[in-house]
Order: C-alpha cells, then sequence, then structure tokens
C-alpha cells in the first residue's frame, strides 16, 4: 500500500470508528440524562463546567454552546480550581465535571470540595463505576468502546463522545427553553451569521438608490434613470404603486427588436407583475428569492408602497452571500 493510499484508510477508519462510537452513545441516553437536563432548566444558578487535559478542552466547546443557545456557563480548569479557582462557583451553581476514567488525581480532590458546598454535581465520563460517578447527582454516560488511537492511548473517539454529550444537552435545552432565531440573534450581532439573522431589507434598500419611472416616461428617460442610479435596473410605479420593472436586459432586448425607439415609454417594454418583497421581511428571504428565480435584484414594498432595490451586490457585501 502506498502512502497516499495508507491516509486515506487510516482517516476513514478513524471517522468510521468514532461514528459508531456516537451512534451507540444514542442508546446510552436514558432517564437520569433527562433527570439532569430539567434539573438544570428549572436552576437559577449558572453551568460551571471542569475538566482536565483534552477533557478541559471539550469543556470551553461545551461552555461556549451552552452561553450562546440561553444558558449561562463558565468554564474552570480542574487543577485551577483546587488553587484558588473554586471561587468561581456560587450557591446556586451546577458544576459538570467532564472526565473520561473519572479517577484523575484532580477529579479526586475537586469532587468531594463540590460536595460540600451543596452544589449539585453532573458526570460526563465513560466510566459511570468511577469515584465521579459514584459521587455525581447525576452521569451521563459517554461510554466508548476504544479510541481511535491504533494504541487506543490518544483521547480521540473518547473526546467527541463528550462533545457530542454536551452538544445533546445544549439542544435539550434549547427546546425546553423553546430558544428561537431570534433569540439565537441576540448572542451572535457579529458576522454574516449574525446578520442572516437580524439583517432586513429595509436595511440594504437605505442605502441604495430608489430608481423609478412611471408608466408614460419615454425610453430615453428610463435609460437615463437606470444609468444614474447604477442598479441595472428600475421600478416602473404608479401613485407610489410598483405596476412594473425595467432591467439592463429588458433594453438591451428592446434595442436588438427595434431600430427606432421613438415614442416607446415604459409601460411598453417593462415587465408586469415582478417579483417583490416586503420591506420588513429578512435579507436572507431576499437572497433565497433571488436564487429561486435567477434573477439579481428585487423590488421592495411595503404597504402597498414601493421601497427601493436589493441588488446581489448588495449581499455579497454584507456577507449573506
Amino acid at each position: 500500500m502506498n502512502q497516499e493510499s495508507r491516509i486515506i484508510s487510516v482517516a476513514r477508519e478513524t471517522i468510521q470508528t468514532e461514528s459508531k462510537a456516537i451512534m451507540h452513545l444514542a442508546e446510552l441516553v436514558d432517564a437520569e440524562f433527562a433527570q439532569a437536563v430539567n434539573y438544570l432548566y428549572e436552576s437559577d444558578g449558572r453551568v460551571i463546567i471542569a475538566g482536565i487535559g483534552k477533557s478541559a478542552n471539550i469543556a470551553t466547546k461545551i461552555v461556549a454552546t451552552l452561553n450562546s443557545t440561553g444558558t449561562p456557563a463558565i468554564f474552570m480548569h480542574a487543577a485551577d480550581a483546587i488553587h484558588g479557582d473554586l471561587g468561581t462557583i456560587q450557591q446556586n451553581d451546577t458544576v459538570i465535571c467532564i472526565s473520561k476514567s473519572g479517577n484523575t488525581p484532580e477529579i479526586k480532590v475537586l469532587v468531594p470540595l463540590i460536595k460540600a458546598r451543596g452544589n449539585k454535581l453532573i458526570a460526563i465520563t465513560a466510566n459511570k463505576d468511577s469515584f465521579l460517578g459514584q459521587q455525581a447527582d447525576f452521569v451521563l454516560n459517554a461510554y466508548v468502546e476504544k479510541e481511535a488511537c491504533p494504541n487506543n492511548l490518544a483521547p480521540t473517539t473518547s473526546t467527541t463522545a463528550q462533545l457530542v454529550i454536551g452538544d445533546a444537552l445544549a439542544m435539550c435545552l434549547l427546546e425546553l427553553r423553546g430558544f428561537s432565531s431570534n433569540d439565537f440573534a441576540k448572542f451572535h450581532p457579529g458576522g454574516s451569521l449574525g446578520k442572516k439573522l437580524y439583517l432586513r431589507v429595509s436595511d440594504l434598500t437605505s442605502l441604495n438608490e430608489k430608481p423609478k419611472v412611471e408608466p408614460d416616461t419615454d425610453v430615453r428617460r428610463v435609460i437615463v434613470e437606470i444609468s444614474e442610479k447604477m442598479l441595472g435596473v428600475t421600478a416602473v410605479v404608479e401613485d407610489e404603486r410598483i405596476v412594473g420593472i425595467i432591467t439592463d436586459g429588458d433594453l438591451r432586448r428592446m434595442l436588438a427588436k427595434v431600430e427606432n425607439f421613438q415614442g416607446l415609454t415604459a409601460k411598453d417594454i417593462m415587465t408586469h407583475n415582478p417579483k417583490m418583497i416586503n420591506n420588513d421581511a429578512m435579507a436572507v428571504e431576499a437572497m433565497e428569492l433571488m436564487d429561486k428565480h435567477g434573477i439579481t435584484q428585487i423590488l421592495a414594498e411595503k404597504d402597498g408602497k414601493y421601497r427601493g432595490v436589493v441588488h446581489i451586490h448588495n449581499l455579497t457585501k454584507e456577507g449573506i452571500i
């Protein structure tokens, strides 16, 4: 087997090993898991997540997921906790300890201190019979048969299992809280993800010129309007109501068909019943409509009145596309 083939083989074997372990996790979700979720949901305290080594790295990701989905959470390194950071834990907080073996020296020192303070303890461990598993109020079973590492040493499958359990925990809490996309947007205001959740059509139309002509406007004036407003399109309006649209493409087709366009007006070349979107709609909806109909601009209206144009360049610039 050449080196390329061996790399592909090892990569596939790693993915298959971990995917099988994840599928087995679904069978380990039980009433105790549900009880732990309900306790966290009903608690008015925060979630403190502790771990050591690679489990600590997983803990930080779970903390981030919980915080972004409506459950206040804080990371506490298990080693630092016994050297001063134990003060992070407040009276009503719930502590989640993550450890594959459940028997590491730091965990054995930390767990009795947590219990002495009266805080509830949730374990995410592959060993329910471990010190951590026996001391915890709730045990979330993250058992894996083997690591993806050929020596069964490097934390791979086990840390993936911990991460998946954390995601399942977060999604259950999200469901119980009725956490919506609007709530999600409040926690993710930055970047393209945030913009997809809060940016509206009105935010984009306000950035653009507002090209418009009336049905009886001379074609020459139509050409000037499209050129000046630089959006490749103009709305045809009557009493501020959209009755049609004229694009660059419409003008090109007209010029190809008509040698003398003397006397032609907007209503002679416009497209009736153009695609439109409400000015209060989400910008991502404008993107979806453009994609569906293969267009690069869409007219916006509100209360039956013309409000402006959204161009595909607006969506690209804002990171929606």
